[in-house]
């Protein structure tokens, strides 16, 4: 397909995004892009927020009121848009489409929808983890719409969430010191903190829409449309994540209980939990998926230096995991989330 270049546009073409609208903006994710956007200082951003949301958005941000069950009000709050962020959970799918028909209405041209986890361009992930196919169903509607175009961030989990939630994700229990290593322990994938995604977002967004001509040979927005984007704060396994763990909290091997488990079994006793009516099973089939031996959890390419994106400490990050354990994070922030919607 041909490049095409800003200076061929039309008179009152526009080679840049200005006004962001975000979905979730006070949520666990959300909160992170949407302050690093205000750090860009270019952007006008507004947090789109249901009429009985509590949710709290940093200074700055507009805020308008929806109600779901009234479209209008979704294409009202997304008029003159440049963008729309959703950080909605995955399996949130019902409201997801009532924005991309609210967008297209609208004439946002881009959308970011809820990715902002692991890449779905694995068949075999996707039919095992069911969230793939949710993601591609929305991609598709995008697509299908024909006025927006989507972009899927795709960060791999969430590095401090899931070393510091439990044994179910990343295999620690840091409070209790134990660990279960997958296998032995090897196997590698790629994972990101809040604040990389918060700044692969907004560095994403700042791009030019086009290159301004043929000499132009930087990254461009619209190089990824109807993409996946990939980057990571690490690429690391289950030993390396321990070996930082021992060096932030002090601690020695012994110190801590350690048993194994093929990946394999793991995801098959979380998939009969999850089939009998236990939830907890979803985490143990979705996490242990991504450590089987055909490495879904590391990308196909990295878009770290296009988004200009810097490498970070491991062992920085494993020690606001820590904290967040000590602080009962998962139990008091995210267990009590479950129970209001932003």
């Amino acid at each position: 397909m041909a490049t095409v270049y800003a200076k061929d546009q039309p008179a009152g073409f526009k080679n840049k995004i200005e006004k962001v609208a975000i979905v979730g903006a006070g949520g666990q994710v959300g909160k992170f892009i949407t302050e690093a956007l205000l750090q860009k200082g270019h952007f006008k951003i507004t947090a789109i927020t249901r009429k009985e949301s509590k949710s709290v958005v940093p200074e700055g941000v507009e805020i308008k009121k929806v109600d779901y069950n009234e479209p209008s009000t979704l294409v009202e709050a997304l008029k003159g848009q440049d963008a729309l962020i959703v950080t909605l959970a995955v399996t949130v799918t019902d409201e997801a489409e009532k924005l991309n028909k609210a967008a297209a209405e609208a004439g946002v041209p881009w959308i970011l929808p809820n990715e902002f986890g692991s890449g779905s361009s694995n068949d075999a992930v996707n039919q095992d983890t069911l969230i793939g196919l949710q993601k591609v169903t929305i991609r598709k509607q995008i697509e299908q719409l024909g006025t927006s175009s989507w972009i899927g961030l795709s960060c791999g989990f969430w590095y401090e969430y899931s070393l510091s939630c439990g044994e179910w994700s990343y295999g620690f229990d840091i409070k209790n010191r134990t660990v279960t290593f997958f296998d032995d322990g090897t196997q590698q994938l790629e994972t990101s903190t809040w604040p990389q995604v918060g700044r692969a977002t907004a560095n994403l967004l700042s791009l030019k829409v086009l290159p301004d001509n043929e000499s132009d040979k930087g990254p461009y927005l619209s190089q990824y449309k109807n993409e996946p984007v990939y980057f990571s704060s690490f690429k690391v396994n289950q030993q390396e994540m321990f070996e930082s763990l021992l060096r932030v909290t002090g601690t020695k091997k012994d110190d801590w209980k350690i048993t194994n488990e093929p990946a394999k079994e793991r995801f098959e006793r979380g998939k009969s939990m999850l089939q009998s009516g236990d939830r907890r099973g979803f985490g143990l089939l979705l996490y242990s998926r991504f450590f089987f031996p055909d490495a879904p959890g590391i990308n196909p390419r990295s878009n770290n230096t296009d988004l200009g994106l810097s490498e970070e400490n491991l062992d920085e990050w494993t020690a606001v995991a820590v904290k967040m354990a000590e602080e009962n994070y998962f139990e008091n922030v995210v267990v009590p989330r479950t129970t209001g919607r932003s």
